[in-house]
């Protein structure tokens, strides 16, 4: 005996993965060309044939049910497998398409970005886009198809890989050492101003570089902002920690007490109906390449200054 679900449209299953992205029926409408009275009575079609609902209304937009969690995981499986299909049959491994990159500040803005123009170039037809946020990127919920974290994110449905580690420590400018003189033992440290985050609004404990350096640190100034913390301290507010990329902002700050150092993992993440598309293999490869490159040249640089 026929259901209702044996009627299945495959196009209403794609227009359903353009309104979860867009997490609009607006957005679904201007991407897909269509009339907003087209888009809402498929989705309600769609709906039904399922038999249950797949989005609920809010003032952020569409949220997914666990309904419709269900079917965009299912639908992107069907998507995936056609893609697949398309480049078999094709006979060739096309690198195109768009890959969404999520990470933290920092790492967005003073190591990724200039790098990343070195992955475009090898792929002409791969668009990137890269996401800053201060919190942990649900890759399970396909709020991007890639997460660089600080951490191991949790869930079933990832495949997470740890490519590579940095490290972090404590700087000042030479205005602020000059004034405030410069600690020769950690125990200087008491008499000193610091740099930091506010605490509260802390989402990310990885992010606590101070804190793991410092004991008890005297904040003079703090910001959610890793970015606002480098501008404070090379303007003399204090001692601030931050990760050795951020020297490539050459703002003038030193390392202080060098052997006091922290050492962050980095972990790169995709869903495992995700991992297998040639476009984010791609990003993966490239972004495992580069992170061993750059620990290798940092081996070498302290092997050569021992």
């Amino acid at each position: 005996m026929a259901t209702a679900i044996d009627h299945l449209d495959w196009d209403d299953l794609k227009l359903f993965l353009i309104v979860a992205r867009c997490k609009s029926v607006t957005g679904a409408a201007r991407e897909m060309k269509v009339s907003h009275s087209t888009v809402s009575r498929r989705l309600a079609r769609l709906e039904y044939t399922v038999g249950s609902a797949l989005v609920e209304r809010t003032r952020d937009g569409l949220l997914l049910t666990s309904a419709g969690l269900v079917t965009m995981r299912r639908a992107e499986e069907i998507e995936n497998g056609v893609n697949a299909l398309r480049t078999d049959v094709s006979n060739r491994d096309e690198i195109r398409g768009t890959v969404r990159l999520a990470t933290m500040e920092g790492i967005a803005t003073l190591y990724l970005s200039e790098r990343l123009v070195e992955l475009t170039s090898r792929y002409p037809d791969l668009a990137l886009e890269l996401v800053t946020s201060p919190q942990t990127v649900r890759v399970a919920r396909r709020e991007a198809d890639l997460f660089l974290s600080f951490f191991k994110p949790h869930g079933t449905a990832l495949d997470s890989q740890l490519i590579g580690r940095f490290n972090t420590g404590l700087f000042a400018s030479q205005a602020y050492l000059e004034a405030s003189g410069v600690p020769s033992h950690a125990a200087d440290l008491r008499e000193h101003r610091f740099v930091g985050y506010i605490e509260e609004l802390v989402q990310l404990e990885s992010v606590l570089w101070l804190e793991e350096l410092v004991a008890a640190p005297k904040i003079a100034f703090s910001s959610n902002s890793m970015m606002s913390q480098m501008f404070a301290a090379s303007a003399g507010a204090g001692i601030v920690a931050l990760p050795e990329f951020a020297r490539s902002l050459n703002l003038g700050l030193v390392p202080v007490l060098q052997e006091l150092t922290g050492v962050r993992e980095i972990w790169l993440s995709a869903h495992h109906d995700l991992a297998y598309l040639p476009r984010v293999r791609a990003v993966k490869r490239f972004l495992k390449e580069l992170f061993q490159r750059d620990e290798q040249r940092l081996m070498r640089k302290k092997s050569w200054s021992s």
